[in-house]
């Protein structure tokens, strides 16, 4: 059965495709959640922009309050275009230009996240070129495994990502020395897709034990950021639309140790906006093969590069034919690749040229990773509120309704 009502699969039909449709009732109920849960404990949750940079998803989650997790200069000036407070944005990434640092500190941003000493060496020389003093977090690489795609773990010493522990003291003398820099907290992130809690309880381990050094050190640390890296179900979309927050900053508050004073951060973005997105495709041939036939569309690794990139899953679902007789096929692109594939021997309704494919759980990583590869057009993104009468559009709710 699709998860589309009929009234909603007739206005797609007249919709040209591919396009990418976002439901922005389902992402205010998850923002709603997530802002329950971490509200518990007072936690800070700053939205990762390189899950989806697009505008009215942006507007929707600055106005529930959320900060803004950023990884290039441009995403910073997003962020702060979007109305998101400066000391709500944080800015990591292991290969930061002069000129992104130069617009972390034209935006006034909360923290840089630091990576390196020679990076920490860079923002001092250019903040005291600018008479400001930058405010930085260290990253520490804590070795723990995320359970994950090996494209997507972090926190590994193998990993680029990070400060490793054997660093520290080099790194702390070295602070001692740069005049245009305050630290102001430690950062962490380990991975991401991580759908196995006992990950995290790995990290809160390792932190405590990076703060037990800190404080051996007789260095105050205020602020504590976790990164992100909470998974979702690609599976069952439509079962578990809304990631069980609670049971993971629960997991935080049961095993990390925080001290007086101490704001604990997060950053996350797939478990946000992830199950709010679907791209939308059209059949445009249906070709028979040796041992399965091939379902070619009019979307491509252009519009959605995951399965490409990483073997990821994408729930596939006819929405102009749920019933009847079913056919495995090889659901595939339109792209001058063999990689340009989206799922091989999907057992689907007898599908026909012209019906329309709903690939699911598109909302992170989708959009924002787009390309123009053999110079396909940008495609579109519509949203819930385009398909309803002018009576019934959404708007963004109020920071107090979220």
């Amino acid at each position: 059965m699709t998860s589309f009502p009929k009234e909603l699969t007739d206005k797609f039909t007249n919709t040209p495709t591919p396009f990418y449709y976002y439901d922005l009732e389902l992402l205010d109920s998850t923002l709603r959640s997530m802002n329950k849960e971490a509200g518990r404990y007072g936690y800070v949750v700053h939205y990762a922009l390189k899950a989806n940079a697009d505008r009215t998803i942006l507007d929707r989650i600055m106005a529930s309050g959320l900060g803004a997790d950023c990884v290039s200069g441009n995403e910073v000036t997003r962020a702060a275009e979007s109305g998101f407070a400066s000391d709500r944005i944080v800015f990591a990434g292991v290969g930061k230009s002069d000129e992104e640092i130069l617009t972390g500190l034209e935006n006034n941003i909360h923290s840089f996240n630091c990576e390196s000493i020679q990076e920490l060496k860079v923002i001092d020389e250019l903040a005291g070129a600018t008479n400001k003093i930058a405010p930085v977090a260290l990253r520490l690489n804590p070795n723990v495994s995320a359970n994950t795609h090996k494209y997507i773990t972090t926190g590994l010493e193998e990993n680029k990502f990070g400060i490793n522990q054997w660093e520290l003291e080099t790194i702390i003398e070295k602070l001692k020395t740069l005049r245009n820099i305050r630290l102001i907290g430690l950062h962490f992130h380990i991975g991401s897709q991580i759908t196995d809690l006992t990950a995290f309880k790995s990290l809160c381990i390792k932190i405590n034990e990076f703060q037990q050094w800190f404080r051996m050190h007789r260095i105050e640390i205020p602020n504590l950021n976790v990164g992100g890296g909470l998974g979702i179900d690609y599976h069952e979309p439509d079962k578990h639309s809304i990631v069980d927050f609670a049971s993971f900053f629960r997991l935080f508050h049961d095993f990390l140790d925080v001290y007086p004073g101490q704001k604990v951060h997060f950053e996350l973005g797939r478990a946000v906006v992830a199950q709010c997105g679907t791209l939308i495709s059209k059949v445009l041939y249906i070709k028979n093969g040796v041992n399965t036939n091939f379902m070619i569309l009019d979307a491509g690794m252009t519009e959605l590069i995951r399965p490409a990139l990483y073997q990821a899953y994408h729930k596939i679902e006819n929405i102009s034919n749920s019933g009847g007789e079913s056919e495995r096929y090889d659901v595939v692109g339109p792209i001058c690749e063999s990689s340009d594939c989206f799922g091989k021997a999907q057992l689907l309704p007898v599908t026909k040229r012209g019906d329309l494919i709903a690939i699911r759980s598109t909302g992170a990583y989708g959009e924002v990773m787009s390309s123009n590869y053999n110079l396909r057009e940008k495609v579109k993104a519509y949203y819930s509120s385009d398909f309803l009468s002018s009576s019934k559009k959404e708007k963004p709710l109020s920071s107090s309704e979220y």
